[in-house]
């Protein structure tokens, strides 16, 4: 018996050494791609923390103190160090440090829905058919898996990482499943291990064969079952994946127990705090996209999300309760993170944003099902706040009107900060890729490079 269930542990693990592995753009295609676009070898990384359900623009960074009481925020505002922008009075740690980062107060779009919200904010494309039980899923990869198209696997690292989930909205669709984002977990976990790299990394060489084996018989059933060509593999992308399952360098970037315990504890020791600080450590090491799923952090007081509608409260009450609880979860983790990319002068390699997939209505309302107060979606004026990437900080781009309603200075989309995003990572956002038909598509249908930020 005791045979019998390591044989079937070894198998689990070969399966998910044979997931990774599967189809892959070849090598030679992802260098002629690279040098194509001018960002070959090029070191840089994008980290965004995805507020998904959409926060409050009035309670974080565009306060509105001089709006009617039904519409400013639940909280005052504060002085940072940069004069003339004032934040939330709960972001005091962030305040100490605006000179290095810079708001974005006018980004606009006209879907509030969850989902497909989310596919706008993440892949640039608007969904052929809207969904209001935010159930749909994209038809066009993610920023995410976009990068790992045009970059592929360099030095044994994943291209894409998600943190602890990948949005659930987004997929590699046409670019093929290899291009998924590899899902870590939860790093806060008191036993947080990722398990692939840490069975494999210095293991001796037969273990490395017999998964060569396994992977010779998937690579035979895949081709028995793939009909659209997704999981088309070739032995150039095989080995860079078995680089990275043997991968020392690999198996070191995740391994946050390698930090200092105080500056986890100064992250937070909660599901935020810890997700950025291996971020930090797999941007650092190379990882070119890795996306933090800033839903409802565990380890910590129960709060719910940021969709704070009335009727998503946990219990009866104002929704800024919430609001107040969790709000420093993120100074904490935000504040830290960039603080942590400027002291080691990472601030050129790392981009850090923050966004969701829009914000909430100017209007408090109460009302069912718990009587509680809250604000509805409101995609029409959002902010996203953005630090380093060798970008001019310390500024506020954009304004909404006085209540708040909708942009009046310099209007921004979704599109134009993902090709701010696309231009730091090297990539050209008008760059086509062929669709399962071989139609060409363009990374971004329109947007442009927020220049004040060059």
């Amino acid at each position: 018996m005791k045979h019998m269930n390591q044989g079937m542990q070894d198998r689990r693990s070969f399966l998910q050494v044979g997931a990774l592995a599967l189809g892959c753009v070849t090598l030679p295609d992802v260098l002629r791609l690279r040098a194509a676009k001018g960002n070959l070898g090029r070191d840089t990384s994008v980290i965004m923390l995805y507020q998904h359900g959409g926060a409050s623009q009035f309670e974080t960074w565009d306060m509105k103190p001089d709006a009617p009481s039904e519409i400013r925020s639940q909280f005052g505002s504060i002085n940072t160090n940069v004069a003339g922008i004032r934040i939330c009075e709960h972001f005091p740690l962030q305040a100490k440090i605006a000179d290095k980062f810079t708001l974005i107060r006018s980004l606009n779009h006209d879907v509030g829905i969850h989902s497909d919200g989310g596919i706008i904010a993440l892949t640039g494309k608007r969904p052929s058919k809207l969904d209001p039980s935010s159930q749909s899923k994209s038809d066009h990869p993610d920023y995410g898996h976009i990068t790992s198209k045009m970059f592929g696997f360099s030095r044994g690292l994943p291209p894409y990482v998600a943190l602890p989930q990948h949005p659930y909205m987004t997929q590699p669709t046409y670019l093929g499943l290899h291009h998924n984002s590899f899902v870590v977990g939860d790093p806060s976990l008191p036993r947080f291990s990722v398990g692939q790299l840490k069975l494999n990394a210095g293991r001796d060489a037969r273990q490395l064969d017999n998964r060569r084996e396994l992977l010779g018989q998937l690579d035979r059933l895949r081709r028995e079952l793939d009909v659209n060509g997704e999981l088309e593999g070739v032995d150039e992308f095989r080995q860079l994946a078995y680089q990275m399952l043997s991968s020392t360098a690999a198996a070191n970037a995740f391994d946050i127990s390698q930090e200092p315990e105080d500056l986890r504890r100064a992250y937070g020791m909660n599901t935020w705090g810890q997700s950025c600080l291996l971020a930090r450590r797999l941007a650092e090491a190379g990882v070119p996209v890795i996306n933090i799923y800033c839903n409802t952090p565990k380890n910590g007081p129960e709060f719910t999300n940021w969709d704070d509608h009335p009727g998503n409260a946990q219990r009866p009450g104002h929704f800024a309760k919430y609001m107040q609880i969790r709000l420093p979860y993120l100074d904490q983790c935000l504040a830290t993170l960039i603080d942590d990319i400027y002291r080691r002068n990472l601030d050129k390699k790392i981009l850090v944003v923050v966004v969701g997939e829009f914000g909430r209505t100017p209007k408090m309302r109460y009302g069912p099902p718990n009587n509680s107060y809250g604000r509805d979606h409101w995609p029409q004026a959002y902010t996203a706040l953005i630090s380093g990437g060798g970008f001019r900080m310390g500024q506020a781009i954009g304004a909404t009107n006085r209540n708040g309603e909708y942009p009046i200075e310099r209007p921004l989309t979704p599109q134009d900060l993902l090709a701010t995003m696309y231009h730091h990572l090297g990539i050209d956002h008008e760059h086509s890729i062929p669709d399962y038909f071989g139609r060409p598509v363009h990374i971004l249908p329109h947007g442009k490079v927020i220049k004040e930020l060059l």
